[in-house]
């Protein structure tokens, strides 16, 4: 009997801080910088985001995600034999952000590990945990996105700090002799690494280079483009569909207009797509199970729909899941 893996419960979790674009640009005003909501609601489509308090870790943030998919799938933490973390900002250096939410479930044994891949790694990390599945390494899974990238921000830069917010969101992923993920589509070009980064790291107890994100937001904004509709091409070949099966487009949530770029390019219509990042900003990997957990608990998603989720993000990284959910 084929084994395949299905999506059985999602869940998301925002930090109760919210800013809105006024809100944000009075801050920045009082530090010299000056934005304002039409100049970033024009630009982006984003009109609010979320920050965590100091004291909260993205493991936190995960760790609220992770309740609410365990209690739409009927699961307890202690059923779960895979937790992967999609993250850029994780709790500390080691151990993974994984293992510190695995104890915060009270899950004991459960293969547990971070995936790296910026704004595209929660599709990175669905498409290790469905290898990871179908091979019968692991049986019930997490896979998470989460971040706290208003810690890396650079609040002197409003052509990026006005982008970004803090995040989480879940799935619960199943062995199932039913396909849900259809098939899976990754990709990496590390020549483009230099126009979305955080050029830094910790040597000899000090930060060496810069602890905070630059972008070149031309350059990502044409790459972005491009990317995303080959990935969305190769991942519905791969699984033998077109565009006209795809009931839902769930992009990362970077920027509206690469968003409605994507959706003219696959001649899908705009209320195919959903859209989040008017309120919550760009949460890199946590955008895409994010968006999910809305689109499915404002009942736009329902049981037996196709969706296609696709992300972009630093490294240079791309790809896109296909799924029947």
């Amino acid at each position: 009997m084929s084994r395949f893996s299905r999506i059985t419960g999602t869940g998301s979790y925002l930090p109760p801080r919210r800013l809105t674009n006024a809100d944000l640009a009075t801050e920045l005003a009082a530090k010299g910088v000056e934005t304002s909501d039409e100049w970033i609601v024009e630009r982006t489509g984003i009109r609010a985001r979320h920050f965590a308090d100091p004291s909260v870790c993205v493991s936190d943030l995960a760790l609220q995600a992770c309740l609410r998919a365990l209690e739409a799938a009927g699961r307890e933490a202690s059923e779960i034999d895979l937790i992967i973390v999609a993250t850029s900002t994780p709790d500390m250096v080691f151990p993974s952000a994984a293992c510190i939410l695995q104890n915060k479930l009270g899950n004991v044994g459960a293969a547990a590990f971070d995936v790296q891949a910026v704004c595209s790694g929660f599709i990175y990390a669905l498409t290790v945990a469905d290898s990871l599945i179908k091979t019968g390494t692991a049986t019930k899974a997490l896979v998470i996105g989460a971040e706290v990238f208003s810690r890396i921000l650079d609040f002197s830069d409003r052509t990026t700090c006005v982008l970004f917010g803090d995040g989480a969101g879940a799935v619960v992923l199943e062995a199932s002799d039913v396909p849900g993920i259809l098939a899976t589509d990754i990709h990496a070009d590390g020549k483009y690494s230099s126009i979305l980064c955080v050029p830094g790291h910790v040597s000899g107890g000090q930060v060496t280079g810069s602890p905070l994100l630059t972008m070149d937001g031309q350059a990502v904004f044409k790459l972005a483009v491009g990317v995303l509709e080959d990935t969305a091409r190769a991942v519905l070949e791969k699984a033998g569909k077109t565009q006209a099966d795809i009931d839902w487009l769930i992009p990362h949530q970077a920027n509206i207009r690469i968003m409605q770029n994507t959706a003219k390019k696959l001649k899908l219509p705009p209320e195919k797509m959903i859209v989040t990042v008017d309120q919550h900003g760009n949460t890199s990997a946590a955008s895409i199970p994010l968006a999910l957990d809305v689109a499915v608990r404002s009942g736009k998603v329902q049981q037996g729909d196709t969706l296609l989720l696709e992300g972009v993000g630093g490294g240079f990284t791309w790809g896109a899941v296909l799924l029947d959910y």
